[in-house]
């Protein structure tokens, strides 16, 4: 199945994901679209938790088309929850632990279990876990997940830390149901 192909015969109007080129591309230019669910729930998530992200430092772990990459331009736009420098970093990036060290805000989202540790965090500083790794089975066979950042560790650095499980997960079904919501809004011709 082609990937490209199955989002290009979605109407964007219906395109509750975010995730159509037509909205991709909205959302670059910071026009009115529909979010991707995961990136707006982080936004969410920043702004109603108290979080400053104008001026802020934000480094971004990950560069997918889902998460990395649409957050990091949100962040950067003229917007509440955006007007921050943003460094965009992945698994090759050169002294990723200087380039956090130096973040008031860290995204995760590469998909490496505990990749972000205590010592690359300075004190203070916002963590978003978006990571959901398996890293086992318990003895009762559910899986074990573990978040990009080494939670326990970084728990007593940061002001405020997403969990893995139950952090940006319920907040991206949210941001769903809410597209979802204007979706039907906007086919009913209430908005």
């Amino acid at each position: 199945v082609n990937e490209a192909n199955v989002l290009l015969a979605i109407d964007p109007n219906k395109d509750v994901d975010g995730f159509h080129p037509v909205n991709v591309g909205k959302m670059v230019l910071g026009e009115q679209c529909f979010l991707p669910c995961t990136p707006h729930g982080i936004l969410e998530m920043l702004t109603r938790s108290g979080v400053e992200t104008s001026g802020a430092e934000v480094v971004v772990i990950g560069r997918s088309n889902i998460v990395g990459k649409p957050i990091a331009n949100l962040m950067l736009q003229k917007r509440d929850g955006g007007n921050a420098t943003v460094t965009l970093c992945h698994t090759r990036t050169k002294d990723m632990a200087g380039h956090c060290r130096r973040a008031d805000i860290i995204i995760a989202a590469v998909g490496v279990p505990k990749m972000v540790t205590a010592d690359m965090v300075k004190p203070g500083a916002a963590i978003i876990d978006v990571g959901v790794n398996r890293i086992g089975k318990a003895s009762n066979g559910k899986a074990i997940l573990a978040g990009d950042v080494d939670f326990d560790a970084v728990k007593e650095i940061a002001s405020c830390i997403t969990p893995v499980p139950g952090g940006v997960g319920p907040m991206t079904i949210t941001m769903l149901m809410k597209n979802t919501v204007q979706a039907a809004k906007m086919a009913a011709n209430l908005i």
